[in-house]
């Protein structure tokens, strides 16, 4: 007789599906949680993971109606406890079926593998642990405090440091002590996005050894992913470096996380459940009883507002490394008065005159715009018309490499017009500029220019566009290392992160825009964005003392420029927070944005605002629950900045609480009555809803 057991699985569910993610099936094979087994589901087989093992049969349905599990994947060790919790938490908070966010943590390729398949990799696998370690440089007087007080205290830590501080030699050296200390212990180091991986990688691996670092991140192939995983989760791979996937990684001797960049908002999720790794970093090291290293030089004010004093109700330790490293200094800041250069000037003359300057000495200049493209929009003067997207509220952007206009939103592209599509007029104009017509104009303005042995000058652009081949930013990165590239204009992705060594002067050509946007988080990006900018310049001891941040702006006194010009961070956090604080934003408060997506506007709103009347007066009405309306500011919907994209409307209601307890409360009761208002037969029009918990733009 065969003896049955019964469990509980997780399995991938349909978003906005009401099937939960955990589903009770009987097992002819004896399992324990954390297990994978193949599941049918539907018509289907899935892969599932075993969350619970129940004493009985469960109760609420017939034993004929549970179905059978199929098979087990052999040879794999359990996901532990820790890593359950930790796909528990993230899916409760960020409001997703907990099937969805567990399998999502899986490699995809695990999802098809048989468990002999699955052996033959396992058999692969190099079981070697040793780590190979090379004595990294000598350490200053502050970053021997900073690992001091790291090996003294517990944390969560926040490590300010200026840019070219020596920020890594803290991780790598707080990673090598720990290996030391433990032969099993294994360490999480995260980057926020690809192109920062690739330099980091090098380092870490030219340090510890090949065999014990494997990278995680998006850019990989499955296949690569698989082996990375399967290394980490058997505890082979002691060091882990990825972006904001690798939070989910199986690590179960993890005693170690640093979120490099911890600022960046790349560390949020923006599709599928909305996670924001930097916050799960810090509830998995509590989990894994692991110590947190979050690290920045211009900190997130919520990470900053964490980390004051504890008897002011801060819950993280500051660590600070205000000096460069060696006799380095930080660029000096230079404000241009665009209010009194002439008309239509894209570079100030004194700005052409110091690049000329630095070019003509044999050093680089690095100038910042965040906008791709050659133009944000074509516009016809005679009657008025504008390069739009026809299915997206936004303007296609001008591509003059390609004559292309693009929508950036939803990626349409047409030919540019030889005449105005409306009236005919053929004299059709760019308004504004991008990084396309930056490179050129500057190749106009610099054309005399010669390098110091006599060669022309060098200009080169890196962007999403110049960086869409396999291996293009990589060989791009290498030019600007080795010194063939004389003038280097790109993005915000050129700002991140990079040890250029020859870069003394950096410019911000256009950066107003961010100063008055509707997002009240708009000044706090561009400010490290301006102070990262800066931190490219002068990295070279030899160049420092004349290395130079330019900034041209409108608003020169504008207090965020004033604490620019001293790299004073503390000082624009003080006055952010302080404003902040008198409008109830953000980290004094909390806030959830509920979206819906549908074929109008008024069928977007309509469910939301239908939900909003239908939450407020189940809740009023059961005593048990009416203080959350009093606790809880939800507001009518309204449509989203970017309205429609790919002909999709799309609108968004605000939710806000000064107790984050309170706002959990309320969107676990407003989950029910999403599923109860969509089933009515008005929100037909509606295609889908979401939740973004502590979203990052509004």
């Amino acid at each position: 007789m065969i003896i049955q057991h019964w469990i509980d699985v997780a399995v991938q569910t349909p978003a906005h599906s009401q099937v939960g993610g955990l589903l009770s099936y009987r097992s002819p094979f004896l399992v324990q949680p954390g297990q994978l087994v193949r599941v049918p589901f539907g018509k289907r087989e899935v892969l599932g993971v075993v969350w619970t093992v129940l004493a009985a049969a469960p109760t609420d349905m017939p034993e004929s109606a549970v179905r059978e599990v199929t098979g087990v994947l052999e040879g794999l060790p359990p996901l532990d406890a820790s890593w359950r919790q930790l796909v528990q938490f993230a899916a409760q908070y960020y409001q997703r079926s907990l099937g969805e966010v567990a399998l999502s943590a899986l490699p995809p390729q695990l999802r098809d593998l048989t468990s002999e398949q699955l052996a033959r990799r396992l058999k692969k696998q190099n079981a070697d642990r040793a780590v190979h370690t090379t004595p990294g440089p000598a350490l200053s007087e502050e970053q021997s405090a900073v690992l001091d007080e790291m090996s003294n205290r517990t944390g969560p830590f926040l490590l300010f440091g200026s840019t070219g501080s020596g920020k890594t030699e803290v991780y790598l050296q707080a990673v090598e002590r720990m290996l030391a200390t433990d032969s099993q212990a294994q360490a999480l180091l995260m980057v926020p996005e690809i192109n920062l991986t690739p330099q980091l990688e090098e380092r870490v691996r030219a340090r510890f050894g090949p065999e014990a670092v494997v990278s995680m991140h998006s850019g990989m192939t499955p296949a690569q992913r698989l082996k990375g995983w399967l290394a980490a989760h058997a505890g082979h791979a002691r060091i882990v470096l990825g972006t904001r996937m690798a939070i989910f990684a199986s690590m179960p001797h993890l005693q170690l996380i640093v979120v490099d960049e911890e600022h960046d908002p790349s560390y949020k999720q923006q599709e599928g459940a909305r996670y924001s790794a930097r916050d799960l970093a810090v509830y998995r090291g509590r989990l894994q009883n692991a110590q947190v290293l979050l690290a920045s030089a211009t900190p997130s004010l919520e990470s900053w507002h964490m980390s004051r004093p504890a008897e002011e109700g801060g819950r993280y330790l500051r660590l600070h490394m205000p000096s460069r490293i060696g006799t380095g200094l930080l660029p000096k800041v230079r404000r241009v008065d665009m209010n009194k250069q002439p008309r239509r000037t894209v570079l100030s003359a004194p700005l052409v005159a110091a690049i000329q300057e630095r070019v003509e000495r044999g050093e680089q200049c690095m100038l910042l715009l965040n906008r791709r493209g050659y133009a944000p929009v074509l516009h016809c003067a005679d009657c008025g018309w504008k390069s739009e997207c026809k299915h997206c509220s936004a303007f296609r952007v001008f591509h003059k490499i390609d004559r292309t206009l693009r929508c950036h939103h939803c990626g349409l592209t047409e030919r540019v017009p030889r005449a105005c599509p409306e009236c005919g007029n053929a004299d059709i104009a760019p308004i504004g500029r991008g990084t396309e017509q930056l490179e050129e104009h500057l190749g106009e303005l610099l054309a005399h220019v010669k390098r110091p042995d006599g060669s022309p000058i060098r200009i080169a652009r890196i962007d999403a566009d110049t960086t869409r081949l396999k291996g293009a930013l990589e060989s791009q990165l290498a030019s600007v290392h080795s010194g063939e590239v004389d003038v280097l204009v790109g993005t915000q992705m050129i700002a991140k992160g990079h040890d250029f060594r020859r870069i003394s002067l950096v410019a911000a050509v256009n950066p107003d825009t961010a100063l008055f946007s509707s997002d009240f988080r708009a000044p706090e990006r561009l400010f490290a964005l301006l102070m990262q900018a800066a931190g490219r310049a002068g990295r070279d001891a030899a160049q420092s003392a004349t290395s130079e941040m330019w900034v041209q702006t409108f608003h020169p006194t504008h207090a965020l420029f004033e604490a620019l010009k001293k790299h004073d961070y503390p000082a624009f956090a003080a006055g952010e927070l302080t404003e902040r604080t008198a409008a109830d934003l953000p980290p004094i408060s909390h806030q959830a944005l509920l979206r819906a997506d549908a074929r109008t506007q008024e069928a977007a709103q309509a469910l939301l605002n239908a939900a909003r009347e239908t939450l407020e007066a189940q809740l009023s009405a059961d005593p048990t629950t009416a203080d959350l309306v009093l606790q809880v500011s939800v507001y009518p919907a309204v449509p989203m900045s970017m309205q429609r994209v790919a002909d999709v409307e799309r609108a968004q209601m605000l939710m806000e609480s000064p107790s984050r307890m309170a706002l959990q409360k309320m969107l676990w009761h407003l989950h029910a009555v999403l599923h109860q208002v969509r089933s009515q037969p008005e929100h037909k029009g509606v295609i889908r809803w979401l939740v973004d918990v502590d979203p990052q733009a509004i």
